[in-house]
């Protein structure tokens, strides 16, 4: 019988990512099955998770997915393995100003299937406050259980002996500060796992710090079977084509695990090609995606693939082109980098985009679609998010792609850009609603 625990902390940032990647790792090398799910909207960390495990990792959303397709969701993750292990985003209790359940919190999903919590606490900078810290979440939702605590960025036998002294809960690790097992970022999150390639080597290391600092035998004690009557049924975004070709490299990376995994199982057939090889979509293809990724990083490569360029408009004349964030830039008419050079993109919308006029954009978003679309017919209902910092620099004269809302409901206006059958919009799907 599949087992599950979630792993968490009181905020980002306090090494949730690499306490999961270690526990994955070295749970692995014992000879177990594990597969990871991530709570929140999040491409980078299920990547790790995915290379960590062998296994796609999902998402599970309390505010964008509705009941049955949690239930769903989390049946899907624990067919033949031993355990499955829920990463949280943000902080434990972290979400929006709705009430329990559909907030996008954590703590929603925790509570919903019994999960019990391992509570990661970063300890630098302080002592024994980190004992009020976790009393404090341990105590703050009856629904939620807390069932042991690691502390990270122990710097000390002292530092160690004075947090140990203020722990009331299960203390079951100790990492030690340690550089080599930081993780780089830059400005969406982490640098994704495909960029790097030291992967093995990598969460060998984890695995061995795991197994010297970390109580394995009791974290997997701490685990609670899944439920065998949950549904494993339902379909959170239908396929957009019976052949798909998929934009697929360092800078189109960022599609849900559960979207291609439920269109794989939906007959979908999912052509992978790389613009940043200079490839063209599949021409056996019915539709075509492109997902969120890096493109600022990569605008001289793209601007010179002559090949993928005229292989979009050749596509694009007949069948449906739709990109998601770092797509939609690609599909305007230019982008600026960072340094304020600017490249042609596609010209088959005609925005323009910079990242040197830099605009955060962050939160979750409901979308309704303004006409028909590859996505769906007019007034479609979608949730999911936007994160980026590019912006809009020149709207063009294409027609408006959706009307936004964010997650409580506050009208956002119109959104992205349509012509034709090609449309796009800084909008990231999730879920369908209706």
């Amino acid at each position: 019988m599949s087992r599950v625990l979630m792993v968490a902390a009181p905020r980002s940032g306090s090494g949730k990512t690499t306490v999961t990647l270690a526990l994955l790792s070295a749970f692995r090398r014992r000879g177990l099955s594990v597969r990871a799910l991530k709570t929140g909207p999040d491409y980078i960390d299920p990547a790790f998770h995915q290379e960590a495990t062998g296994l796609p990792c999902a998402n599970l959303d309390s505010w964008a997915m509705q009941g049955e397709a949690l239930d769903s969701r989390l049946a899907r993750a624990g067919e033949g393995v031993d355990l499955v292990i829920v990463e949280s985003s943000m902080g434990l209790f972290d979400g929006l100003a709705l009430p329990d359940g559909q907030r996008g919190a954590a703590s929603d999903i925790a509570a919903r299937f019994g999960m019990p919590v391992l509570m990661v606490l970063d300890a630098s900078g302080q002592g024994q406050s980190v004992g009020a810290v976790a009393q404090g979440l341990a105590e703050w939702d009856e629904a939620v259980s807390v069932g042991g605590v690691i502390l990270n960025n122990i710097a000390s036998d002292r530092h160690e002996k004075l947090c140990r002294a203020a722990l009331r809960q299960n203390l079951l690790g100790v990492f030690r500060r340690d550089r080599a097992i930081l993780l780089p970022e830059r400005h969406l999150g982490l640098v994704q796992a495909r960029e790097r390639g030291d992967l093995a080597d990598f969460f060998g290391s984890l695995a061995d710090k795991a197994e010297a600092e970390l109580d394995l035998d009791a974290i997997f004690a701490l685990s609670r079977p899944i439920s065998q009557g949950a549904i494993k049924g339902g379909c959170l975004m239908p396929p957009p084509g019976q052949r798909i070709a998929l934009a697929d490299d360092a800078a189109f990376s960022f599609l849900y695990a559960h979207l291609a995994e439920e269109w794989r199982e939906a007959g979908a057939e999912i052509l992978p090609f790389s613009p940043l090889a200079d490839e063209a979509p599949d021409d056996r293809a019915e539709c075509c995606w492109l997902p969120g990724g890096y493109p600022e990083l990569h605008a001289a490569r793209l601007a010179a693939a002559l090949h993928f360029k005229a292989g979009m408009h050749h596509f694009a004349t007949t069948r449906a082109v739709h990109g998601e964030c770092g797509g939609f830039m690609v599909l305007g008419a230019g982008l600026e980098e960072a340094n304020g050079a600017r490249y042609e993109m596609l010209g088959l919308l005609s925005h323009e985009t910079s990242f040197a006029k830099r605009k955060m954009a962050l939160g979750y978003r409901q979308a309704c679609l303004l006409q028909d679309s590859l996505l769906g017919p007019k007034g479609t209902i979608f949730r999911g998010h936007e994160f980026h910092y590019a912006r809009v620099t020149e709207a063009g004269h294409d027609a408006a792609f959706a009307r936004l809302q964010d997650g409580e409901g506050q009208d956002l206006g119109v959104a992205g850009a349509q012509r034709g059958t090609v449309s796009g919009s800084f909008f990231h799907v999730l879920a369908r609603r209706q």
